[in-house]
C-alpha cells in the first residue's frame, strides 16, 4: 500500500471539512483512480473533482499519471478572474 498526504485548498477545504488528510492507496494507482477513491471517502467533493487542479509532489498531474509512493497530493479548485 501507498500512504499519501492530501492537501485541500480554498472551497475544497470547506467541502472536505478539513485542510489535510492521509490516505492509503494501492500501489501504481492513477490520478483518475485516486479521484474515485477520494469521492468514496468524501462524497461532498464529487461535483468539484472533475474541474480540480491537482498536483503531485508540487508538479501538476493529469488523470493518466501514476501517483508515486509517499506522495503529497494538493487539490486546487478552478480559478477564474479577469
Amino acid at each position: 500500500m501507498n500512504k499519501v498526504k492530501i492537501l485541500f485548498f480554498a472551497t475544497l477545504r470547506t467541502r472536505a471539512e478539513r485542510s489535510t488528510m492521509e490516505l492509503e492507496l494501492p500501489n501504481e494507482i492513477s490520478v483518475a483512480d485516486f479521484k474515485e477513491i477520494l469521492i468514496a471517502e468524501i462524497p461532498a467533493l464529487e461535483a468539484s473533482l472533475h474541474h480540480t487542479l491537482l498536483s503531485v509532489n508540487k508538479e501538476y498531474a493529469f488523470d493518466e499519471d501514476i501517483i508515486p509512493k509517499d506522495a503529497e497530493i494538493a487539490l486546487f479548485p478552478p480559478v477564474s478572474g479577469g
